[in-house]
């Protein structure tokens, strides 16, 4: 097993390489038992096994830098710089993460998780090393769908300017999570179907260099902006912004990879390699179905189908359904999504009704500016997109959204702990950044059920309004529980005395195991589902601060911004002391939340529900806060 011989970084270089064909194989293979297993992003992986191992060649990591935009295809990187063993615990508590970790490993050089980002990352590296005078490469990753994000232009348009070594990859396989879409798909589909571009002007170049007026000729076919070159040259885009271009190059060709390595690292400038891949490469059911094994689930290696398949509906599917039977009723409903028709379950919604679905790729500052546009034509637009990623758009929701005060729906999917992928993507601040821009409306359902009710009160609703709902299967409880949506008004589940709680959204299910062994403690318990996070229920607030001791509130989100403080905001307003009615705040850390199992997680955070009845408890001892104390 040649995998075997690699224990530490730069063990590749030891490899004879006639053998690089097998251990690329035994790459693939390793990837496949293991993700099997944890999960994981497999099918990006499998895609970049021979880049990754051409680069590791072709560097001195790790004085040489690697930035991996996104990350989710670094894996053969971590397994080549020694890693092997954290496989095993791959995006568990405390074990190795999914993506590029700089705590991890010296040979991560930037944290990455968010797509579009490398190119400015490994600028500002470029621009580190000149300052200081230092002599190492940057090279940084970055695929065809994170090529649709702005921010990549505006770094390529700085990069152009270089006039010191910058080598950028573009890892080309024709995905980003689902289909390409766009501009810029379509240019890269065009470059693809040029071939020998790269040796053709190797030829013309070698033949012209060193004769007589060659150089200068050279130099003039470099600068030429004629017909003929943007016939030949299929990079001309790039070229067009003063960044050189090489390529298409097979990216399963380790040999042609190392080859335009050593020409990129000449080149006194900002360089473009354009590397062609197969998402999924070695694996069947991943090369048949790339979204699916984008990030897997446990999975038998043999079929590809998950080892524990949901049997019941999640949140998506709930939203799925809903926005299809929206449509249906109103054609003014159109659904946007940045580059996740699947992941936010808008794919139904695309196949009924295609002229009303838009697909902007990894762009959500212009997914959000473009639903505003909508909504300023007549329209209903619902922007679906994960918590995390929304976060990315926010002077687009504050300044093109909510000044204007357009109807712009927005349904938050992966609200609060996600769990796996770790700090770049816990949803656990849209809370805080959404409640504090004004003419923003904010909900949480507690249950499937009101996932509907909720959506369907948005569309209605004339204003910018947001539902955040989390990751996993939709919680079926409460349904006899199921009062009409009214803006700003929570709903009482259960009306008592003495300790009040009150849940936002997915704390409502742990409210209830709450108030369960409260109640077994013989302590009289209302519950409320808040239902708004903006505006809250002052009125309901004030209602039980004035009939209950002890009130209680619960959220999955950081504790700066979000619901608990704007209750001890209301309690403060209103003159209420907390030697009156004492409250106490449930909520995560403001900390970045590592990954691992989100159940895990809440117990370790103190966020579950044996954890936060204990801390009522200690809070009854401590203070002797009884039924009896209230005036």
């Amino acid at each position: 097993m040649l995998l075997e011989k690699i224990e530490n970084p730069n063990d590749i270089k030891k490899i004879d390489k006639n053998d690089y064909p097998l251990l690329a194989e035994e790459i693939r293979q390793f990837l496949i038992e293991k993700i099997s297993v944890t999960g994981g992003h497999l099918g990006s992986n499998l895609g970049a096994v021979e880049l990754t191992m051409a680069l590791h060649l072709s560097l001195n990591l790790p004085e040489d830098k690697l930035i991996w935009d996104v990350g989710h295809q670094s894996y053969t990187h971590k397994l080549l710089t020694g890693r092997k063993d954290g496989f095993d615990v791959l995006r568990q508590y405390h074990g190795m993460s999914g993506f590029p970790k700089r705590k991890e490993s010296d040979y991560d050089a930037f944290d990455t998780g968010h797509s579009s980002t490398s190119i400015s990352a490994g600028l500002g590296l470029v621009q580190a090393r000149d300052i200081r005078q230092e002599k190492y490469t940057v090279v940084s990753v970055i695929g065809d769908g994170s090529l649709t994000g702005g921010m990549a232009y505006e770094a390529l348009n700085n990069a152009a300017k270089l006039e010191t070594n910058f080598i950028v990859i573009l890892n080309d396989n024709k995905m980003s999570i689902s289909e390409n879409v766009g501009g810029v798909s379509k240019y890269l589909n065009n470059i693809r179907t040029t071939t020998g571009y790269l040796d053709l002007k190797e030829g013309i170049y070698n033949a012209l260099s060193g004769t007589k007026g060659g150089d200068s000729m050279v130099k003039k076919i470099r600068r030429a902006k004629s017909s003929f070159k943007q016939l030949v040259i299929p990079g001309m885009f790039f070229e067009d912004m003063g960044i050189t271009y090489l390529g298409p190059v097979d990216g399963h060709d380790i040999g042609a990879l190392t080859k335009v390595m050593r020409e990129a690292k000449r080149v006194k400038g900002c360089v473009m390699v354009h590397v062609l891949t197969q998402k999924g490469k070695g694996y069947g059911p991943a090369e048949r179905h790339p979204a699916r094994f984008h990030g897997a689930e446990p999975f038998d290696i043999e079929t590809g189908i998950p080892s524990h398949p949901r049997t019941t509906a999640n949140y998506t599917d709930i939203f799925s359904t809903v926005m299809c039977k929206l449509g249906q009723r109103d054609e003014r409903i159109v659904a946007i999504t940045a580059a996740m028709p699947d992941g936010t379950g808008l794919k139904r919604f695309h196949n009924m009704y295609p002229d009303r679905f838009f697909d902007v790729g990894i762009a959500e500052e212009h997914a959000v500016t473009f639903a505003a546009g909508l909504a300023a034509g007549g329209l209903k637009p619902i922007v679906a997109v994960y918590s995390s990623f929304l976060q990315r758009a926010y002077d687009q929701i504050l300044h093109d959204v909510c000044i204007q005060n357009l109807p712009v729906v927005f349904a938050i999917d992966r609200a609060g702990l996600v769990g796996s992928d770790g700090e770049t993507h816990q949803g656990i601040f849209d809370l805080t950044y959404l409640s504090g821009v004004p003419n923003m409306h904010v909900m949480a359902p507690k249950n499937k059920w009101e996932l509907s009710d909720m959506l369907k009160f948005a569309v209605a609703f004339d204003g910018p309004i947001a539902l955040r709902y989390p990751r996993g299967n939709a919680y079926a409880g409460l349904r006899e529980y199921r009062a009409p949506i009214e803006l700003g008004k929570a709903e009482w589940i259960y009306r008592e005395s003495e300790i009040a709680l009150f849940a936002v959204g997915s704390m409502v299910k742990t409210a209830e195991s709450v108030r369960d062994q409260l109640k077994a403690a013989g302590h009289q318990v209302s519950l409320v589902n808040a239902r708004f996070v903006k505006p809250i229920d002052e009125e309901a607030v004030l209602e039980a601060a004035g009939s209950h001791s002890l009130l209680v509130t619960m959220e999955e989100n950081v504790a700066s911004g979000g619901y608990g403080e704007k209750v001890l905001d209301c309690l403060y307003r209103s003159g209420i002391a907390q030697s009156t009615c004492h409250c106490i705040r449930v909520t995560l850390p403001d900390a970045y939340v590592e990954h691992g199992n989100v159940e895990l997680l809440k117990k370790e955070i103190g966020v579950d529900a044996d954890s936060i009845a204990a801390r009522i408890f200690h809070e009854l001892d401590e203070t002797g806060y009884r039924a009896d104390h209230v005036g």
